[in-house]
């Protein structure tokens, strides 16, 4: 497990929350780890830590084409920087499944 810290320069107003981002299948496997906890206000901030975290560009290409889930619900098409996160939220990272 990796751990974060945001760095000062996020919203004035927006509090920060330990949560945990866990990677499933292709990401787990381009992250390199089965989860990091990322200090953030907001889903969008959370995926920017991990961003931080993984910058090579397969983990970006996984990252990108993923299904997200905030506490078990899914974020579908919402604005990932308008969906608030708490301490002890869990995202997950479902890329793609191929098969049948």
């Amino acid at each position: 497990m990796v751990e974060y810290v945001a760095s000062e320069d996020t919203k004035d107003n927006q509090q920060m929350a330990k949560c945990t981002i866990r990677y499933w299948a292709s990401a787990k496997e381009a992250a390199g780890t089965a989860e990091d906890t990322v200090d953030a206000g907001t889903l969008e901030a959370a995926l920017e830590a991990a961003r931080r975290l993984h910058p090579d560009d397969r983990f970006l290409r996984v990252l990108g084409a993923s299904s997200l889930l905030v506490d078990e619900k899914p974020v579908g098409r919402r604005e990932h920087d308008g969906i608030v996160v708490e301490d002890g939220t869990v995202i997950e990272v479902l890329p793609p499944f191929a098969g049948g």
